[in-house]
């Protein structure tokens, strides 16, 4: 049996990242999504244990303290995010490859663990005004959430150095399309050739 990899997606909000990863899950059975913890609001259609694994901040702060994650970060002021490393052990024993959709730190640190058994993307859209009218459509964002979130943005953007592919979400189609190179490229040959 193959060795499972890991490919960590990483992007500020709005960038994509989660419709790439939706279709690269879609195009390929030996891929499985690394459900992530977190301890904010469960949002309306959201699935504790397909979207999130959602925690009390107390639940959380217990896990951290009983090593169970793999990476994690208070990414927003009392809102915590984390990768548990017994969610990435049940995909590989199901000889699968592990994809990850998280924020900028978390796929850095992802990337340190894993090293050269993973593939970190760095996501972006080709300008924050783009940015900005993303999630302003998305409309799920106050005011002030999405000043907040353009403002991280800013400076997740100064992280796309510490990746090892920036793949730039201006025309969905072709985005899609080259995510699905690089994953089969680093699955047959363990790189990526640009």
């Amino acid at each position: 049996m193959q060795e499972g990899k890991a490919f960590i997606f990483s992007a500020p909000s709005g960038s994509g990242k989660t419709t790439i990863v939706k279709h690269l899950l879609a195009l390929n059975p030996s891929l499985s999504f690394s459900i992530s913890a977190c301890t904010r609001s469960q949002r309306p259609n959201e699935v504790h244990g397909r979207d999130y694994y959602f925690m009390s901040p107390a639940e959380f702060k217990s896990k951290i303290e009983d090593n169970a994650f793999v990476e994690w970060e208070e990414v927003y002021e009392g809102k915590y995010y984390g990768t548990l490393l017994s969610e990435v052990e049940r995909i590989w024993q199901q000889g699968k490859h592990v994809v990850f959709d998280v924020d900028v730190l978390g796929g850095i640190n992802l990337k340190k663990f894993f090293g050269d058994r993973a593939l970190a993307i760095f996501v972006k859209v080709p300008s924050i005004d783009m940015l900005r009218e993303r999630l302003t459509a998305r409309n799920t964002e106050s005011a002030e959430s999405l000043n907040q979130r353009i403002a991280k943005a800013e400076e997740e953007l100064q992280y796309e150095k510490d990746f090892d592919i920036t793949l730039v979400n201006d025309h969905l189609e072709e985005a899609l399309a080259r995510a699905q190179q690089y994953f089969h490229n680093f699955v047959e040959k363990g790189k990526v050739a640009l």
